[in-house]
């Protein structure tokens, strides 16, 4: 089972950060592109998993889970329109963008990696806007 944070928001953002600090220190910018794309994985997958944190502190997503450790990215968007409909689009985009674009093939293109991780940052400010702390 995932932890629970003690703040998932500070926790969410810590992890942007970090994702950021990949980029800036290993991820090598040459011009409009970085060189490295094994570090835009890392920096996506990182910056993905700040998002989940994020989104873990504000959706109920883990009932009826039945043993697995994860929730399916569908669990999230079904709890996140319950919560607000207006968030799917944002939320659909930085899945495919971080997840999937950064995470998986490390797109190296700089407007973009920024574009995905301004979506991450957007994803948890909402997130800290629905935050109620126990």
């Amino acid at each position: 089972m995932a932890k629970v944070h003690k703040n998932p928001i500070k926790e969410a953002q810590r992890y942007l950060d970090n994702a950021r600090e990949i980029l800036s220190t290993k991820a090598e910018k040459d011009g409009g592109y970085y060189s490295d794309a094994k570090y835009v994985r890392m920096a996506g997958n990182t910056a993905w998993s700040g998002v989940l944190i994020a989104l873990d502190g504000v959706l109920d997503v883990r009932e009826n889970l039945k043993g697995k450790n994860r929730p399916d990215f569908k669990n999230y968007m079904d709890a996140a329109v319950k919560k607000d409909k207006k968030i799917s689009t944002h939320l659909f985009n930085t899945y495919e963008s971080l997840h999937k674009v950064l995470g998986y093939d490390g797109n190296l293109n700089y407007k973009i990696v920024q574009a995905s991780l301004d979506e991450g940052k957007n994803i948890i400010s909402w997130a800290a806007k629905h935050y109620k702390e126990a």
